[in-house]
């Protein structure tokens, strides 16, 4: 008899399913030689400081710092029934092997370490390491069983990152309480997001607004705009100067550009685009993901690697056909699929990207929460951009001469949409697409250099009536502080309890990117002046 031992109970009855272990026990299902059973998440951790002394329960500053000897797990007292069930079942006498099916991932290696080594289980381990839930993949994953020993080294990067976790928990946040005469609860990587957040508001909220001038010329088909200026009378001045006079073209260049199809998401990147398109939190995301990875329509979620590895590349033309018909958005766009832009086994460590499912094609996605669809939307879609053809596009720069002054202006022409066609179609149907930026794909007219555009003397040339807030970036565009997008999700959400401490005079509502910029200070704020 083997026992399977899985991370969640919803996990566990889908391996049962597959491996014919259908009827259902007390605390486990069992059938065709297997016994099938859970954790139910962390049924241990790593004991509170008054169980190495009981001196610890009082907060003291003389005592710290707290380095214990010899670390203690303990199991949580309401989950003590279900450890007991794994512990019976591990040291029963039937049983002669034992499965490691948690979370093929640094944490769920942790939490069926604890629970094998606390259950004091000698039995042989292997390890089931699957990226996916479907049914082939659970099949392929227990005919091909690892020992169990070979992730040694995965569960000593687990235990060292908690007992870190502990050490500054713990050290720290008794420090600065004591210090302070308030609970303040320090974190490894809950204090750093929290520092990013103030640091960024502080940013903000100091900032001074600079004003500038530009001269812009309308011509025919076209408008150029000249160097900013900071004195608005010099504006004036070169406005006087051009009033009627003639312009000449310069220089006409026109390159032919590609811009290759976007890597496949990881879990950090797909947490920022859901929060940019869809106004999700990173937790969100990561709830949603999860729950698709249970319900087998997408692959392990918390994966660093945004590439594929080479033993999929033959099933991937399959794959993107099926989630091409599943999308609604595509209808009308050709597909193709070169899987050699997404297949870098070099560049995949423990799980390949975040991509869908075969199940896709069964599935009734009308029936899954709005949340789920949606993300599942957006995974798709990166899906079938990162397979497709690049964009191509000319883009050609005009540099104009009036009055002794330069201008320029650029334009861009496409001569084949490739991956941008379906990422344009998603947009599309979104209520609150982000508007394209302004001129960013406008034709310009034939223009051959030299010739003076006579036409702009009947034409009334105007001054940029605008003043240009320019408060730089609301975000970094890379924050990798941590190892992975987990740990910093997680970190928010209790960082936002502290910002009512640290802006007494706000509503302590954790802002996200999309909130800042419609409701707060936009980035780029344009604010219109009266007619010079």
């Amino acid at each position: 008899m083997n026992l399977v031992i899985a991370e969640k109970p919803s996990v566990a009855q889908s391996l049962a399913t597959v491996i014919g272990a259908t009827a259902r026990k007390d605390g486990y299902l069992e059938g065709n030689g297997w016994r099938v059973s859970w954790c139910v998440g962390h049924l241990a951790g790593l004991a509170d400081a008054d169980s190495y002394d009981s001196k610890y329960a009082k907060w003291r500053y003389d005592d710290l710092p707290i380095l214990p000897e010899h670390w203690q797990m303990v199991v949580g007292k309401d989950k003590k029934k279900q450890f007991d069930i794994l512990k019976k079942l591990m040291n029963a006498p039937d049983v002669t092997e034992v499965v490691n099916a948690c979370d093929a991932g640094r944490e769920g290696e942790l939490i069926f370490r604890s629970v094998y080594e606390l259950a004091g289980c000698q039995k042989p381990m292997k390890r089931l390491w699957i990226s996916s839930m479907e049914d082939s993949a659970i099949r392929e994953g227990f005919a091909n069983l690892r020992p169990g020993v070979d992730y040694d080294g995965l569960r000593d990067a687990a235990l060292c990152r908690a007992k870190a976790d502990w050490l500054v928990g713990i050290n720290a946040t008794r420090l600065f309480s004591v210090l302070y005469h308030r609970t303040l609860n320090i974190g490894r990587v809950m204090s750093p997001t929290l520092a990013l957040i103030v640091q960024r508001e502080a940013e903000i909220d100091t900032f001074k607004q600079v004003p500038f001038y530009t001269v812009a010329l309308e011509l025919p088909g076209l408008t150029v705009s000249g160097e900013r200026m900071s004195d608005r009378a010099s504006a004036e001045q070169l406005k006087e100067a051009c009033q009627g006079a003639a312009v000449t073209i310069k220089k006409v260049e026109c390159k032919e550009k590609s811009e290759k199809p976007p890597a496949l998401y990881d879990l950090t990147t797909l947490q920022r685009d859901a929060n940019r398109l869809l106004g999700f939190t990173a937790q969100q995301t990561l709830d949603y993901l999860q729950s698709l990875y249970e319900k087998k329509l997408c692959t392990y979620p918390r994966t660093d690697s945004r590439y594929l590895t080479g033993d999929m590349a033959d099933s991937l033309p399959v794959l993107v056909n099926l989630v091409a018909n599943a999308m609604p958005f595509r209808k009308g766009i050709a597909i193709t699929c070169d899987p050699q832009t997404v297949i870098n086994d070099k560049k995949v460590t423990d799980h390949h990207a975040v991509i869908p499912t075969r199940n896709l094609k069964d599935a009734d996605l009308s029936a899954l929460p709005a949340g789920e669809k949606a993300v599942l939307e957006l995974v798709a879609l990166r899906l079938l951009c990162a397979v497709a053809q690049p964009h191509i596009y000319s883009e050609t720069v005009v540099i104009a001469a009036c009055a002794g002054g330069e201008f320029t202006t650029k334009g861009k022409t496409v001569k084949h949409p490739g991956w941008k066609a379906l990422e344009d179609a998603y947009r599309a149907k979104m209520k609150d697409a982000e508007p394209k930026k302004e001129g960013a794909e406008k034709a310009l007219p034939e223009l051959p250099e030299g010739h003076p555009d006579r036409a702009a003397r009947r034409r009334r040339i105007r001054t940029a009536r605008r003043l240009m807030v320019d408060s730089g970036p609301m975000f970094p565009g890379k924050c990798r502080s941590c190892r992975t997008a987990r740990p910093l999700a997680a970190a928010i959400r209790p960082a936002e309890m502290h910002l009512p401490a640290m802006f007494p005079d706000r509503t302590g509502r954790m802002p996200t990117p999309k909130t800042l910029t419609s409701s707060r200070r936009q980035p780029f704020r344009r604010i219109p002046l009266r007619h010079l």
